[in-house]
């Protein structure tokens, strides 16, 4: 009978540990192959495998397509036989040592270290193994075997058939977080290297568009390697540089296990692999570079919002069209997937938030519009110069953040949230004390379910971390031509602080609105006397045919033009004007954008 033996943390791990204040605990990592793991191999149809070439580089590949081509052989023994890209798989040309006429290839000394994940996207499982190469062979497979075996007609000269038996030495059940569904198929290897460079390809790049998982090898020396998935929204990773001297990636590391395996094999040893797959046409990513971990805010200066990433320094880059034995049909995203974080250079919010801002808001009056919309007015400690139309943001962490969770299934978002808030300021500069500024808001979510419960006795004091934004509607006094403005429910907001600078007789407002939500409506043309005769109003959300006589008294006390249905292409049509202003969820904002044809329009991207 095997025994387990307890693994030690490596220096690397225990460094990372103490930098982001993990509690001392037990590494959970087994010195064998457990039956979870061997359940696990046989029945994941995706192996990502990694291992080291003659240059120290790490490189990771999948394998895979269907269950059954890795299997427990006795003794953490497993043995693999599967079809590869024998031609620009970099683990394959690794193991193989450039072979690929079926010789078996011996592991000398310990073997070369090998690592993998076994991963089953459809169940969000996955099992992290480590072992060391006992024998490998290749073998290239005749094209009229593998049309039969495919039932597929394709050039695959490419393809042939590794054998690969490996001792495992650790292994380690994973989380389902941040795992994006895939159902997947087998499919034939038909590969073409379309480049092999440091810098990417304009198909590498429409690839990390598009990305939402990638796997990660790494190594602490020469004594241990691991393997592992990194997921979350499309396009979570994001260039930093891309030229001749070696692109530059940055991602996110979202909250994990913390035990931070990959991440204290790059502090001893600061280089990865990293493959990149798209499941839709097989087309795969490999790159291997030199890594920097960013902690604190190192991380936020250049990826806002966030407390720790990584950002690798490509070596090479090798894109392969159709190199891939399987394709993926997308399904349910993860629930854990927090907002895309942009690069501060890519005009991020987050990047003009300051850090060290004194000064914080006091609630003293709330109105209560509609049953899910209110108005917030703030007394700030030191004034807050603004222009009408910017942003605030709030910081509500110290109420909301209750700490470090590994799972949190009945509110997964919250594991990755900093709880900072940019609300527009509805109220114009002048309309109010200098020390005074409102929002109207929808309550969607924690932070503003969390407003909504407060009431000016409750003495509610907010940090604010700073103001900014430039939505600001220019409109040429001595012009005829009339500005159109579309709102999407609150998205009236920025309009509201700029209407008493604005000719609103050379405004034409476009609003689309819930019948719920008419009130705010209502609210508004009480507010700003002239605007009812440059609105039209879209009611959204009730059956013409079944229209209560509420929705009917409160269209009309609105004195302005209403349509009771959603706003169409053909409403745009009304203006021939060069310049839109926009302001709407990111659903309807889309759309909208598709229907404009050379028009400039100008909105506020609240996207992270």
């Amino acid at each position: 009978m095997a025994f387990s033996i307890a693994l030690p943390w490596s220096s690397g791990e225990e460094k990372m540990h103490q930098l982001m204040s993990v509690p001392e605990h037990d590494n959970p990592t087994s010195s064998m192959l457990t039956p979870q793991a061997s359940f696990m191999l046989q029945r994941a149809p995706l192996l990502a495998i990694g291992t080291v070439d003659d240059q120290g580089q790490p490189w990771t590949t999948i394998w895979g397509g269907e269950s059954g081509f890795s299997q427990p052989l006795g003794s953490s023994i497993i043995g693999i036989r599967t079809l590869v890209d024998r031609k620009y798989d970099p683990v394959v040309q690794s193991l193989i040592e450039g072979r690929d006429d079926g010789e078996v290839v011996k592991g000398e000394g310990l073997g070369k270290m090998v690592s993998g994940l076994a991963i089953d996207l459809m169940t969000r499982k996955r099992v992290k193994i480590y072992g060391r190469m006992i024998a490998a062979a290749l073998s290239q497979i005749s094209e009229d075997e593998d049309k039969e075996e495919m039932h597929q007609e394709s050039d695959t000269s490419a393809q042939g058939q590794v054998q690969l038996v490996v001792r495992i030495e650790q292994s380690l059940g994973n989380c389902p977080k941040y795992l994006n569904k895939k159902d997947i198929r087998p499919a034939a290897i038909s590969s073409i290297l379309l480049s092999k460079s440091p810098k990417l390809s304009p198909e590498a790049l429409k690839l990390l568009e598009k990305a939402d998982m990638f796997f990660i090898s790494s190594c602490n020396s020469e004594y241990d390697m691991d393997t592992n998935h990194r997921g979350g929204p499309q396009g979570f990773v994001r260039v930093f540089s891309n030229d001749e001297a070696g692109s530059e990636l940055v991602y996110p590391e979202y909250s994990g296990n913390r035990l931070y395996q990959t991440l204290g094999n790059l502090q001893t040893n600061p280089v990865a692999g990293l493959v990149f797959p798209d499941f839709e046409t097989g087309d795969v990513l490999y790159v291997t570079g030199t890594v920097k971990i960013l902690i604190g805010l190192e991380a936020a200066a250049i990826l806002p919002h966030s407390n720790l990433a990584l950002k690798i320094k490509l070596a090479e880059a090798r894109y392969v069209q159709k190199g891939l034995p399987f394709r993926g049909i997308a399904g349910e995203p993860s629930p854990y997937n927090p907002n895309i974080r942009l690069l501060a250079e890519e005009g991020s919010l987050g990047a003009a938030l300051s850090q060290t801002l004194p000064n914080t808001a006091r609630l003293i009056q709330k109105t209560q519009i509609t049953p899910s919309i209110c108005r917030f007015r703030f007394r700030v400690t030191n004034p807050l110069p603004y222009k009408a139309g910017q942003w605030v943001a709030m910081d509500f962490s110290w109420k909301l953040d209750i700490g470090y969770g590994h799972m949190r299934d009945e509110d997964p978002r919250s594991l990755n949230d900093d709880f900072i808030r940019t609300f527009t300021i509805s109220s114009s500069p002048t309309s109010l004390s200098h020390d005074e500024f409102e929002i109207t808001i929808r309550r969607v979510g924690p932070v503003t379910s969390f407003l909504f419960q407060q009431s000016e006795r409750s003495g509610l004091e907010v940090p604010l971390r700073g103001v900014g934004g430039d939505f600001i509607i220019q409109q040429d006094n001595g012009s005829e031509v009339t500005i159109p403005y579309i709102a999407g429910g609150v998205g009236i907001t920025p309009l509201l602080g700029q209407l008493p600078n604005l000719r609103l007789e050379r405004l034409h407002l476009l609003w689309t609105i819930r019948a719920d939500d008419l009130e705010l409506v209502v609210d508004t043309l009480k507010n700003h006397s002239g605007l009812e005769s440059s609105a039209t109003i879209f009611v959204t959300g009730c059956d013409p045919e079944h229209i209560t006589e509420n929705v009917l008294e409160g269209l009309g006390r609105l004195g302005t033009k209403y349509k009771i249905r959603r706003m169409l292409k053909e409403d745009l049509n009304v203006l021939e004007a060069k310049t839109w202003y926009l302001c709407a969820g990111k659903g309807l904002r889309e759309a909208l954008l598709k229907w404009f044809n050379n028009r400039n329009v100008v909105y506020e991207d609240f996207d992270f």
